[in-house]
């Protein structure tokens, strides 16, 4: 993505880090339980590592070692949740990071995370002012088992660490970083993570950066991600992880909505396996002043994803690769995919004859402008849209603002309802148990979650279905 992108990590540095690491506290507001009310014994009330008994609220009880948020909270400074201990936030609540600290505001979880939102009741982790780069991120350490980003908005993070940043104390990150931190970070080889039906917008930098581990990504919606600067990709993915990421839209991502990589393997970092089908890019790769890299998918250093049944609609290229440590296309599937683009320039770029251009015959793609329009139900696209802007502003080119009022579903009738490929096969196909979201003891039934996750059925159509 960025030039020197300073995501480096030291697996020593780290393991020594975490045991020396200072713990910050956190500001609660409206009457809310302190996060620090669960701890493990003692007077100091800031050693936040969980509870020594049970937790019980209203609506569940969780086990030893749990940290519970009920009510909306607003943070004040870092969090960190250590090793051995859980938090889970329930659902409905809004966590506000305050904005303008002089320590960015990240959450840093060692130990394990549980946003439990519903479609009725969404976890929100957000900012004051709603702006892009007001906080950090949720950066996962090195031994992190478990995430899960259930019905969970994210939003207006991206913000630079500093020397005093849990992810630096913690020897996750570098500062000073090209662009900031990730909205969400995970690096866990053994670990396992679930993002459904999340919304992530407004991200200063990367809304995703995954190092390692196995995960689901589904059903979630990713929009406005970067700047004209440093720009930005939606799902950036690293040596060592294991994913299935099926029925997503990503909007606006500045750089790529998609970099796949096998940067970082090592005898102890396994390379990637990931299959991704059935997402939609839409108005993607318009930023890239520094190099042409990206636009919509870019493939390096012997990724060999599946990466089929997707829908690409007016991004900057074509899938694509660079000169020098491109993809193993021997061992990918690349094809077919679905490419619109309704200017002339979009038709080249995604051409065979483009710079750099991963090239199938078996993708469909628009010869001329216009043809083979998918039908969104519902999209306003920029009439000024110039996919080569490379400028934050509308009125230049650069893609509108999201509008939640859009509706990226095809229409009855829409050339992308079939033709894509049948036989794909799910990494995780009876889904990935979350042990900590199994041990809840709801009070009703009725509000039971399931501990299981699993990316949707892969369908033969172009694109999501959200």
């Amino acid at each position: 993505m960025k030039k020197n992108y300073m995501k480096k990590f030291s697996t020593y540095a780290c393991l020594a880090a975490m045991a020396t690491a200072a713990i910050f506290a956190t500001s609660c507001e409206n009457d809310n339980i302190n996060p620090y009310d669960y701890t493990a014994g003692g007077s100091n009330n800031n050693t936040n590592q969980g509870s020594t008994e049970v937790v019980k609220t209203q609506l569940a009880e969780y086990p030893v070692g749990s940290l519970v948020w009920t009510k909306d909270t607003t943070l004040t400074e870092s969090v960190k949740i250590p090793e051995g201990t859980s938090l889970y936030i329930e659902p409905g609540v809004t966590v506000t990071c305050k904005s303008g600290t002089q320590v960015p505001i990240e959450i840093v979880v060692l130990g394990n995370l549980y946003c439990m939102g519903t479609k009725d009741k969404p976890v929100a982790i957000v900012s004051d002012t709603r702006k892009a780069n007001d906080w950090g991120g949720i950066i996962c350490g090195f031994k992190c088992e478990e995430v899960v980003l259930s019905h969970t908005e994210v939003a207006y993070a991206g913000a630079t660490p500093t020397e005093s940043s849990l992810s630096y104390q913690n020897a996750l990150f570098k500062t000073p970083i090209d662009g900031g931190v990730p909205a969400f970070h995970f690096c866990n080889v053994n670990g396992k993570f679930a993002m459904a039906n999340c919304y992530f917008h407004d991200i200063q930098n990367d809304a995703t950066y995954f190092t390692g581990g196995q995960g689901v990504i589904y059903n979630s919606l990713f929009a406005n991600t970067g700047n004209a600067a440093d720009g930005g990709e939606a799902i950036n993915v690293k040596a060592g992880c294991k994913l299935d990421v099926a029925n997503n839209v990503i909007y606006d991502a500045c750089t790529n909505a998609f970099k796949l990589s096998n940067s970082g393997n090592s005898e102890t970092i396994p390379l990637t396996q990931i299959t991704v089908y059935n997402n939609t890019m839409v108005n993607c790769g318009w930023r890239r002043t520094k190099n042409k890299k990206g636009g919509s998918i870019w493939l390096e250093k012997a990724s060999a994803p599946v990466f089929v049944n997707n829908l690409v609609y007016d991004c900057r290229y074509g899938m694509k690769q660079p000169k020098k440590d491109g993809a193993n296309l021997k061992d990918a599937c690349v094809a077919p995919n679905y490419y619109y683009a309704s200017t002339q320039t979009g038709v080249d770029q995604m051409s065979k004859t483009a710079d750099l251009i991963i090239w199938n015959d078996n993708d469909i793609k628009s010869q001329v402008p216009g043809q083979l329009n998918p039908l969104f139900k519902a999209f306003t696209q920029n009439p000024a849209m110039n996919i080569n802007c490379e400028v934050d502003d509308a009125s230049k080119g650069a893609p509108l603002p999201y509008d939640r009022n859009w509706n990226f579903n095809v229409q009855a009738g829409s050339p992308a309802l079939s033709g894509g490929k049948a036989d794909i096969a799910r990494i995780f196909e009876c889904g990935l148990a979350f042990f900590g979201m199994k041990r809840i003891q709801f009070a009703n039934s009725a509000n039971d979650q399931n501990y299981y996750f699993t990316a949707p059925a892969p369908s033969t159509r172009f694109g999501a279905q959200l």
